[in-house]
């Protein structure tokens, strides 16, 4: 394993121009352009194509095309979850989605940061990366963008367009930009 992967998956600064990282990158965008691809009733094709790069798809979940991802072995999709057309999830580091999860259409979950003070670095390409959690029974409206680093709590709602950029507790309503609890459900 490169010293680049290493430190992506340790959370630390790395570069993604790494070679090992760029392969990876490009086996798992060539799976996804097959995915990309299929026509409706293509079901069984689509879950067998998905299936192969991402680190877990649970029983009965499904991924719409377009899907975008990085690397998909990050990425870990409980049971009985959807995400629908057009999601973005940038796995740089882990991506888990609980079970019974629904995910908006054009949905984004972005695990990479750049360097916010140290311009040199950011300009050298160095990057490092956050987890994100979505816990179980979560509904993220069209449009949401889950920031780097953000725990969202089971059976909570986030309305279309949210920005979340702060862990959200369990069971709320929250909405807005920069997402907000509304209310407790």
């Amino acid at each position: 394993m490169s010293d680049h992967k290493e430190r992506m998956l340790r959370g630390e600064l790395y570069r993604d121009s790494d070679p090992e990282l760029v392969a990876e990158r490009r086996r798992c965008q060539a799976l996804l352009d097959r995915f990309n691809v299929t026509v409706s009733g293509q079901e069984e094709e689509r879950r067998a194509i998905v299936g192969e790069p991402l680190g877990a798809i649970g029983e009965r979940s499904w991924i719409m095309p377009r899907f975008q991802c990085d690397y998909g072995y990050l990425i870990r999709l409980g049971h009985n979850s959807f995400l629908n057309y057009d999601a973005i999830l940038m796995d740089c580091a882990p991506i888990v989605i609980g079970d019974d999860v629904s995910i908006g259409p054009r949905a984004q979950l972005l695990t990479a940061l750049h360097p916010l003070e140290e311009h040199e670095l950011r300009r050298q390409r160095w990057e490092t990366a956050l987890p994100i959690t979505i816990g179980d029974n979560v509904w993220l409206g069209g449009g949401v963008i889950v920031c780097p680093g953000v725990v969202i709590g089971a059976d909570t709602v986030v309305g279309a367009g949210s920005v979340v950029t702060r862990d959200l507790p369990p069971r709320v309503l929250a909405a807005g930009n920069p997402c907000r609890v509304i209310r407790s459900l």
